[in-house]
């Protein structure tokens, strides 16, 4: 299958709605994606910050909220 589309038409907020989407539906079987050493690291550091508070996460509902405000006052 050939699913060519120039991804540079698009606006930011279909962009990042297109990455959502792929995302979505790499999740679906996500059993055979390894992640890389350097991904384990950088949760492991994100995790260590946390317990000393000086890291603090948000929800991801609330994260894409943020981003989708962000972009749409671009």
């Amino acid at each position: 299958m050939n699913a060519e589309l120039d991804v540079r038409s698009l606006s930011k907020l279909e962009k990042l709605r297109l990455i959502e989407t792929l995302w979505a539906d790499l999740a679906l079987d996500d059993a055979d994606i390894n992640s890389p050493q350097w991904h384990q690291n950088a949760l492991h550091e994100a995790e260590q910050l946390h317990s000393k508070g000086k890291a603090f996460f948000s929800d991801w509902s609330d994260a894409k909220a943020r981003i989708r405000a962000a972009v749409s006052a671009q």
